[in-house]
């Protein structure tokens, strides 16, 4: 049994096999995935897992090199749109509307999602894979 980091087994091989530009969504209970997309549903209950935690948590075994929000968040959700940004410091984020959001992770085929019990509206974020070859 792994002792720390990400102990979701079917997670963590997702994170493992990642290659660059590869995207993994985490997102609220509320968003439309497409039937066909890859999904790890971590959502027990409203708010558990909650959106931030499963960045973090992520966060400490995945290269990130750019992440993509819905402009909404910052507006509509704005702790929860800085509490990331504190998470991912350095990292470039690319801001578009919610409905572009949905547009661009119903289109790329690299991309799993990761669904939360998050209940905070526009609790989303696209994490594209980087290189860590320092």
């Amino acid at each position: 049994m792994k002792k720390n980091g990400v102990l979701n087994s079917h997670l963590s091989r997702v994170i493992a096999s990642m290659g660059h530009t590869d995207r993994l969504v985490i997102c609220d209970a509320g968003l439309p995935i497409p039937r066909s997309s890859e999904v790890i549903d971590l959502a027990l209950t409203k708010n558990v897992p909650r959106f931030l935690e499963t960045v973090k948590t992520v966060l400490e075994e995945m290269h990130v090199e750019r992440a993509v929000v819905a402009s909404e968040m910052e507006t509509l959700s704005s702790e929860t749109y800085n509490d990331l940004l504190r998470l991912i410091p350095g990292i470039p984020v690319e801001k578009m509307s919610h409905e572009e959001f949905k547009r661009l992770t119903r289109e790329i085929d690299n991309t799993t999602f990761v669904r939360t019990g998050e209940a905070t509206p526009y609790a989303n974020v696209v994490l594209v894979s980087g290189v860590d070859f320092d």
